[in-house]
């Protein structure tokens, strides 16, 4: 593997626009990218990588890394993203492809510290128009997102029947979503390293093809696996940011719902680990994200380092915190109450590398792009019985006013047209 030290380059989302608009000029594929905290570094990009349409096992199918990485290094690996697998109650079906990947033999790492690295598994040298790129960082270009509102009417009716279900004992708890849906005029790139400069989250990450984009703005960590260990940290309970956070600890709606979801993925790990190894060694920590205020647990298992990433998915998948307890009953019931096929929200996006590991967020605060323009934003929260349809309604504006209420919004009618003037 090839390590080049590349020094300060200056912040992730400048050299991740830098190298997009560089490789655009060349009629290369797109970056892909991961911002925030991700393999012990603050950005994982890959300077132009294909991404293409696969099987849903196929995604994250590399073998698992024996944790023996040169400090934080990479070296390269399977950028991708996996849609949750459910339709809504229309029936329609994906708007962009359920999953997709593409292999980068090299990417530029930025690690804790802001020094930027060149990586390259194969042990090959950077392009030229790479070096050139990175050493002038740019602002993103202009764009214009045109956001609808969500629907209230139809979330309130959903949280209602979600609330009779759990008075009936059919589930103790269920993720009831909403969907913005917005019309981008510029560069899906340019929307995501705007926003990411703005909202710093801890698990962004960012793919494009030919098929669109997907913008992810995530806070929340699915599943890391390094070596033996398997590590998930699922967020349950949400305060706006303005709130005194304290009252998170003391809400026994807000803890009632985190301890639920912890005790869904322990079951989830505990299909595929070693006997007596699932542990939580984080509970109910207090943790800031854009625009809201999180409780946040962990919890790890051992697995065999033979055991295929597709078996750690196929237990664990989709995401404990975006679907309910228990958790086929409260699949098959979302099914009926939200009206539309959440698509990449409440998926997965994220890395594999040989040498590293994978890491995969879970998919929320995250902007789904067709090829045509079109965005679809999923917002949501946990209903307990505790939920107030009112408060709820809430908690999902509260999660998507960074996104929907970026740059300058004006209001028209029910619209918010948000203008980007760079």
């Amino acid at each position: 593997m090839r390590i080049e030290r590349l020094g300060d380059l200056g912040d992730a989302p400048a050299v991740l626009a830098a190298v997009g608009r560089a490789g655009a000029a060349l009629g290369l594929a797109p970056p892909a990218a991961l911002l925030g905290d991700w393999f012990g570094s603050s950005a994982v990009i890959a300077p132009s990588v294909t991404i293409a349409p696969v099987g849903a096992t196929e995604v994250f199918d590399v073998a698992a890394a024996s944790g023996t990485a040169a400090g934080n290094a990479v070296g390269g690996g399977w950028f991708g993203y996996l849609s949750y697998p459910d339709a809504g109650a229309d029936g329609t079906g994906p708007r962009i492809p359920e999953a997709a990947g593409g292999w980068s033999d090299c990417v530029l790492r930025r690690d804790a510290d802001g020094c930027w690295w060149y990586e390259s598994l194969s042990g090959a040298t950077p392009a030229a128009w790479v070096v050139d790129s990175v050493r002038a960082p740019v602002a993103p270009s202009a764009y214009e997102m045109d956001w609808t509102q969500a629907d209230r009417d139809v979330h309130h009716r959903g949280v209602t029947d979600c609330l009779a279900a759990i008075t009936a004992g059919e589930v103790y708890q269920a993720c009831v979503c909403t969907q913005f849906t917005g019309r981008l005029r510029g560069a899906p790139l340019d929307f995501f390293v705007d926003t990411a400069m703005r909202t710093t989250p801890a698990r962004a990450a960012y793919l494009a093809g030919d098929w669109g984009a997907v913008a992810s703005l995530s806070p929340e960590l699915f599943l890391r696996r390094r070596g033996t260990t398997v590590t998930s940290s699922p967020i349950k309970g949400t305060l706006p940011s303005w709130a005194d956070p304290s009252g998170l600890r003391t809400s026994v709606k807000d803890v009632a719902e985190n301890i639920m979801i912890v005790d869904l993925v322990r079951n989830d790990l505990g299909r595929i680990a070693d006997i007596g190894t699932v542990t939580v060694p984080e509970l109910l920590a207090v943790r800031p994200a854009p625009g809201v205020w999180h409780l946040v647990s962990t919890v790890t298992a051992e697995v065999g380092t033979g055991l295929p990433m597709s078996d750690v998915l196929a237990a664990t998948f989709p995401p404990a915190s975006v679907t309910g307890t228990p958790k086929v009953r409260a699949r098959s019931l979302l099914r009926t109450w939200e009206p539309r096929r959440r698509g990449i929200y409440c998926g997965s996006v994220g890395f594999a590398s040989p040498v590293a590991g994978c890491e995969l967020n879970v998919a929320i605060r995250t902007v789904e792009f067709g090829a045509d323009g079109s965005a679809v934003l999923g917002v949501g929260g946990g209903i307990t019985a505790d939920s107030d349809p009112d408060r709820e309604w809430d908690e999902c504006l509260h999660k998507a006013a960074p996104i929907v209420g970026a740059r300058s919004p004006v209001p028209r009618g029910d619209r918010t047209v948000v203008i980007n003037p760079v």
